[in-house]
Protein backbone atom coordinates (compact mmCIF):
# COMPACT_ATOMS: atom_id res chain seq x y z
CA UNK A 1 0.00 0.00 0.00
CA UNK A 2 1.43 3.44 -0.90
CA UNK A 3 2.61 5.71 1.92
CA UNK A 4 0.26 8.50 0.85
CA UNK A 5 -2.88 8.66 -1.21
CA UNK A 6 -3.22 11.00 -4.21
CA UNK A 7 -5.24 14.17 -3.54
CA UNK A 8 -8.97 13.64 -3.76
CA UNK A 9 -9.64 16.91 -5.52
CA UNK A 10 -8.12 19.43 -7.89
CA UNK A 11 -5.79 22.25 -6.90
CA UNK A 12 -7.97 25.31 -6.29
CA UNK A 13 -6.16 28.47 -7.33
CA UNK A 14 -7.62 31.86 -6.44
CA UNK A 15 -7.04 35.02 -8.49
CA UNK A 16 -7.82 38.33 -6.76
CA UNK A 17 -7.03 42.00 -7.23
CA UNK A 18 -8.57 45.42 -7.84
CA UNK A 19 -10.97 46.22 -10.66
CA UNK A 20 -9.41 46.27 -14.13
CA UNK A 21 -6.05 44.71 -13.28
CA UNK A 22 -6.54 41.88 -15.78
CA UNK A 23 -7.63 38.94 -13.62
CA UNK A 24 -9.75 37.40 -16.39
CA UNK A 25 -6.98 37.97 -18.92
CA UNK A 26 -4.50 36.24 -16.59
CA UNK A 27 -6.82 33.26 -16.22
CA UNK A 28 -7.19 33.11 -20.00
CA UNK A 29 -3.40 33.11 -20.29
CA UNK A 30 -3.08 30.26 -17.78
CA UNK A 31 -5.71 28.26 -19.65
CA UNK A 32 -4.09 28.80 -23.05
CA UNK A 33 -0.68 27.74 -21.75
CA UNK A 34 -1.85 24.66 -19.85
CA UNK A 35 -5.06 23.40 -21.48
CA UNK A 36 -3.18 20.85 -23.59
CA UNK A 37 -1.45 19.40 -20.54
CA UNK A 38 -3.94 19.71 -17.66
CA UNK A 39 -7.66 19.29 -17.07
CA UNK A 40 -8.87 22.74 -16.08
CA UNK A 41 -12.01 24.42 -14.84
CA UNK A 42 -12.83 28.05 -14.03
CA UNK A 43 -15.24 29.79 -11.66
CA UNK A 44 -15.76 33.54 -11.97
CA UNK A 45 -17.31 35.90 -9.45
CA UNK A 46 -19.31 39.00 -10.36
CA UNK A 47 -21.76 40.90 -8.22
CA UNK A 48 -24.76 40.90 -10.55
CA UNK A 49 -23.58 39.54 -13.92
CA UNK A 50 -21.70 36.66 -15.55
CA UNK A 51 -19.57 39.01 -17.64
CA UNK A 52 -16.21 37.47 -16.78
CA UNK A 53 -17.44 33.97 -17.54
CA UNK A 54 -18.84 35.16 -20.88
CA UNK A 55 -15.52 36.81 -21.72
CA UNK A 56 -13.60 33.60 -21.04
CA UNK A 57 -16.08 31.46 -22.97
CA UNK A 58 -15.91 33.79 -25.96
CA UNK A 59 -12.10 33.67 -25.81
CA UNK A 60 -12.29 29.92 -26.42
CA UNK A 61 -9.73 29.07 -23.73
CA UNK A 62 -11.73 26.05 -22.49
CA UNK A 63 -14.91 24.20 -23.32
CA UNK A 64 -17.70 26.61 -22.32
CA UNK A 65 -19.18 24.11 -19.86
CA UNK A 66 -15.96 24.15 -17.84
CA UNK A 67 -16.40 27.87 -17.07
CA UNK A 68 -19.00 28.61 -14.41
CA UNK A 69 -20.20 31.95 -13.02
CA UNK A 70 -21.11 32.81 -9.45
CA UNK A 71 -23.21 35.95 -8.97
CA UNK A 72 -22.33 36.99 -5.45
CA UNK A 73 -25.00 39.67 -4.99
CA UNK A 74 -22.73 41.33 -2.43
CA UNK A 75 -19.18 42.59 -1.96
CA UNK A 76 -16.61 40.50 -3.84
CA UNK A 77 -14.70 39.62 -0.69
CA UNK A 78 -17.82 38.23 0.97
CA UNK A 79 -17.98 35.25 -1.37
CA UNK A 80 -14.26 34.45 -1.25
CA UNK A 81 -13.59 34.90 2.45
CA UNK A 82 -16.53 35.77 4.70
CA UNK A 83 -19.04 33.21 3.38
CA UNK A 84 -17.49 30.90 0.79
CA UNK A 85 -20.51 28.60 0.43
CA UNK A 86 -21.46 29.60 -3.14
CA UNK A 87 -17.93 29.23 -4.44
CA UNK A 88 -17.27 26.03 -2.55
CA UNK A 89 -20.40 24.43 -3.97
CA UNK A 90 -19.56 25.67 -7.47
CA UNK A 91 -16.06 24.16 -7.24
CA UNK A 92 -17.39 20.85 -5.96
CA UNK A 93 -20.04 20.72 -8.71
CA UNK A 94 -17.48 21.50 -11.40
CA UNK A 95 -15.09 18.86 -10.15
CA UNK A 96 -17.86 16.28 -9.94
CA UNK A 97 -19.16 17.04 -13.44
CA UNK A 98 -15.73 16.88 -15.09
CA UNK A 99 -13.84 14.52 -12.82
CA UNK A 100 -10.98 14.32 -12.62
CA UNK A 101 -9.81 17.93 -12.88
CA UNK A 102 -6.25 19.03 -12.16
CA UNK A 103 -6.82 22.73 -11.45
CA UNK A 104 -9.86 24.90 -10.75
CA UNK A 105 -9.17 28.62 -11.08
CA UNK A 106 -11.46 30.85 -9.01
CA UNK A 107 -11.58 34.52 -9.96
CA UNK A 108 -12.68 37.05 -7.38
CA UNK A 109 -14.79 39.99 -8.33
CA UNK A 110 -12.76 43.21 -8.47
CA UNK A 111 -12.06 44.44 -4.95
CA UNK A 112 -9.52 46.61 -3.17
CA UNK A 113 -5.98 45.93 -1.98
CA UNK A 114 -7.10 44.02 1.11
CA UNK A 115 -8.98 41.22 -0.68
CA UNK A 116 -7.86 37.70 0.17
CA UNK A 117 -9.30 34.21 -0.26
CA UNK A 118 -10.11 31.97 2.65
CA UNK A 119 -7.68 29.02 2.77
CA UNK A 120 -10.81 26.89 3.21
CA UNK A 121 -11.70 27.79 -0.40
CA UNK A 122 -8.39 27.87 -2.28
CA UNK A 123 -5.07 26.10 -1.87
CA UNK A 124 -3.02 28.97 -3.29
CA UNK A 125 -3.77 32.50 -4.43
CA UNK A 126 -2.48 35.01 -6.93
CA UNK A 127 -2.91 38.74 -6.35
CA UNK A 128 -2.91 40.90 -9.49
CA UNK A 129 -1.80 44.51 -9.88
CA UNK A 130 -1.26 46.31 -13.17
CA UNK A 131 1.10 49.04 -14.27
CA UNK A 132 -1.80 51.25 -15.37
CA UNK A 133 -2.84 51.47 -11.73
CA UNK A 134 0.37 53.34 -10.92
CA UNK A 135 3.92 52.38 -10.11
CA UNK A 136 3.47 53.15 -6.42
CA UNK A 137 0.63 50.69 -5.80
CA UNK A 138 2.88 47.83 -4.72
CA UNK A 139 4.36 49.99 -1.94
CA UNK A 140 0.92 50.45 -0.38
CA UNK A 141 0.93 46.89 0.92
CA UNK A 142 -2.03 45.02 2.36
CA UNK A 143 -2.71 41.31 2.86
CA UNK A 144 -3.12 40.51 -0.84
CA UNK A 145 0.02 42.32 -1.94
CA UNK A 146 2.10 41.19 1.02
CA UNK A 147 1.15 37.57 1.51
CA UNK A 148 -0.54 36.01 -1.51
CA UNK A 149 1.41 33.04 -2.87
CA UNK A 150 2.23 35.01 -6.03
CA UNK A 151 1.99 38.72 -6.82
CA UNK A 152 1.63 39.50 -10.51
CA UNK A 153 2.52 42.94 -11.89
CA UNK A 154 0.39 42.73 -15.00
CA UNK A 155 0.20 44.51 -18.38
CA UNK A 156 3.89 45.37 -18.43
CA UNK A 157 3.57 46.08 -22.16
CA UNK A 158 1.65 49.24 -21.20
CA UNK A 159 4.44 50.62 -19.02
CA UNK A 160 5.91 52.96 -21.68
CA UNK A 161 2.49 54.53 -22.21
CA UNK A 162 1.75 55.19 -18.54
CA UNK A 163 5.24 56.19 -17.41
CA UNK A 164 5.87 53.29 -15.03
CA UNK A 165 9.31 51.87 -14.28
CA UNK A 166 8.54 48.13 -14.15
CA UNK A 167 11.82 47.04 -12.49
CA UNK A 168 11.24 49.62 -9.76
CA UNK A 169 7.64 48.47 -9.29
CA UNK A 170 8.79 44.85 -9.04
CA UNK A 171 11.52 45.82 -6.55
CA UNK A 172 8.95 47.64 -4.42
CA UNK A 173 6.70 44.59 -4.56
CA UNK A 174 9.53 42.27 -3.53
CA UNK A 175 10.34 44.54 -0.59
CA UNK A 176 6.69 44.50 0.49
CA UNK A 177 6.55 40.69 0.25
CA UNK A 178 9.63 39.67 2.23
CA UNK A 179 10.95 37.44 -0.52
CA UNK A 180 7.68 35.91 -1.69
CA UNK A 181 7.31 35.41 -5.44
CA UNK A 182 6.68 38.38 -7.75
CA UNK A 183 6.13 38.06 -11.50
CA UNK A 184 6.11 40.86 -14.08
CA UNK A 185 3.69 39.63 -16.74
CA UNK A 186 2.38 40.52 -20.16
CA UNK A 187 0.32 38.10 -22.17
CA UNK A 188 2.34 39.25 -25.21
CA UNK A 189 5.66 38.28 -23.58
CA UNK A 190 6.37 34.58 -24.01
CA UNK A 191 9.06 34.49 -21.31
CA UNK A 192 6.75 35.86 -18.60
CA UNK A 193 3.91 33.58 -19.71
CA UNK A 194 6.27 30.60 -19.47
CA UNK A 195 7.23 31.69 -15.95
CA UNK A 196 3.55 31.85 -14.94
CA UNK A 197 2.97 28.39 -16.39
CA UNK A 198 5.97 27.01 -14.47
CA UNK A 199 4.74 28.54 -11.23
CA UNK A 200 1.30 26.94 -11.58
CA UNK A 201 2.88 23.55 -12.37
CA UNK A 202 5.17 23.85 -9.35
CA UNK A 203 2.26 24.62 -7.01
CA UNK A 204 0.26 21.76 -8.52
CA UNK A 205 3.15 19.36 -7.91
CA UNK A 206 3.31 20.50 -4.29
CA UNK A 207 -0.45 20.04 -3.94
CA UNK A 208 -0.21 16.52 -5.30
CA UNK A 209 2.67 15.40 -3.11
CA UNK A 210 1.36 17.09 0.00
CA UNK A 211 4.21 19.59 0.41
CA UNK A 212 2.11 22.67 -0.39
CA UNK A 213 0.14 23.92 2.60
CA UNK A 214 -2.57 26.56 2.02
CA UNK A 215 -1.68 29.79 3.80
CA UNK A 216 -4.00 32.43 5.23
CA UNK A 217 -2.74 35.84 4.03
CA UNK A 218 -4.28 37.39 7.10
CA UNK A 219 -7.45 39.27 7.90
CA UNK A 220 -8.80 41.92 5.58
CA UNK A 221 -9.04 45.51 6.74
CA UNK A 222 -12.18 46.28 8.77
CA UNK A 223 -15.12 47.04 6.53
CA UNK A 224 -18.84 47.48 6.69
CA UNK A 225 -21.68 47.82 4.25
CA UNK A 226 -24.33 50.33 3.43
CA UNK A 227 -27.53 49.64 5.35
CA UNK A 228 -25.83 47.07 7.58
CA UNK A 229 -27.24 47.13 11.09
CA UNK A 230 -24.75 48.21 13.71
CA UNK A 231 -24.48 45.94 16.81
CA UNK A 232 -25.39 48.90 18.99
CA UNK A 233 -28.46 49.78 16.98
CA UNK A 234 -29.10 51.90 13.90
CA UNK A 235 -27.57 51.39 10.49
CA UNK A 236 -24.17 52.02 8.99
CA UNK A 237 -24.06 53.94 5.75
CA UNK A 238 -20.49 53.73 4.58
CA UNK A 239 -18.53 51.37 2.40
CA UNK A 240 -14.87 51.49 1.60
CA UNK A 241 -14.85 49.05 -1.33
CA UNK A 242 -14.94 49.88 -5.01
CA UNK A 243 -17.61 47.88 -6.78
CA UNK A 244 -17.63 49.57 -10.16
CA UNK A 245 -17.45 46.69 -12.61
CA UNK A 246 -15.30 48.03 -15.41
CA UNK A 247 -13.19 45.54 -17.29
CA UNK A 248 -10.03 45.90 -19.34
CA UNK A 249 -9.94 42.45 -20.88
CA UNK A 250 -8.12 43.62 -23.98
CA UNK A 251 -4.80 44.06 -22.20
CA UNK A 252 -2.57 41.27 -20.86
Amino acid sequence: MPDSLPPTRALRLGVAGPVGTGKSSLIATVCRSLADDLRLGVITNDIYTDEDARFLRSAGVLEPERIRAVETGACPHTAIRDDITMNLLAAEDLERDFAPLDVVLIESGGDNLTATFSPALVDAQIFVLDVAGGGDVARKGGPGIGRADLLVVNKTDLAPYVGVDVPRMVADAEAARDGRAVLALSRTDAVSVAALRSWVLEVLAGHRNGSHVPQDPGPMAPHFHADEEHPGGGFLHEHEHEHTHEHEHEHG
